[in-house]
């Protein structure tokens, strides 16, 4: 079984900012299997059981906020029993430029202090990760930056983006090769 969480902060007051670009992407990913989520606070998430290629997949967004994304990865994983490796966390990245993607098997937070909080409650760092770039803050604070809210212009870069995971995500579950999903997804990361 597969765990794939999408990071973000809940509440309509975040809906649409950089920062819950993981929420996004898992919004456009149910949208695509035609499956909703459901609220479980013991859990600390929303999330579906659902299957995608014939293989049973956890889809969920933590009901934490950013900052304690961990627990709700925790308790998903020790519910259903998850090994680690079949854990994919998506997540906004600054350092990347907007709409650009990178996959990995392992790695550190980058000071995203939702991954963060997941390295530190799951006492590992060697969990799937897909990043996506929401562009750079030079002239903005970057708390200020990551809870600002998409542009039209930025949503239009990065909605053909939100496409290409959803396929990654899906040829993930079907092949269970991470290595040629890392190979044949990472985008070019110049300009």
């Amino acid at each position: 079984m597969k765990l794939i969480v999408g990071l973000g902060n809940p509440g309509k007051q975040y809906v649409q900012t950089r920062h819950n670009i993981g929420f996004i992407a898992i919004d456009k990913l149910l949208s695509h299997l035609n499956t909703e989520l459901k609220v479980d606070s013991k859990l600390q998430a929303a999330y579906t059981k659902t299957k995608i290629e014939g293989h049973d997949v956890i889809i969920a967004k933590p009901l934490t906020y950013m900052n304690l994304s961990g627990d709700a990865v925790t308790k998903l994983m020790n519910f259903y029993k998850i090994d680690v490796e079949d854990i994919l966390v998506i997540l906004d990245d600054t350092a990347l430029p907007l709409g650009k993607i990178r996959i990995r098997q392992t790695g550190s937070h980058g000071g995203q202090n939702g991954l963060k909080d997941i390295i530190n409650k799951l006492g590992t760092k060697d969990f799937k990760r897909l990043r996506i770039g929401i562009g750079e803050h030079a002239h903005m604070d970057k708390v200020d930056f990551v809870l600002g809210k998409f542009s039209t212009n930025e949503l239009n870069t990065i909605l053909p983006t939100i496409e290409y995971i959803n396929d990654a995500i899906i040829e993930w579950i079907s092949t269970n090769n991470f290595n040629n999903i890392m190979t044949k997804y990472n985008t070019p990361q110049t300009l």
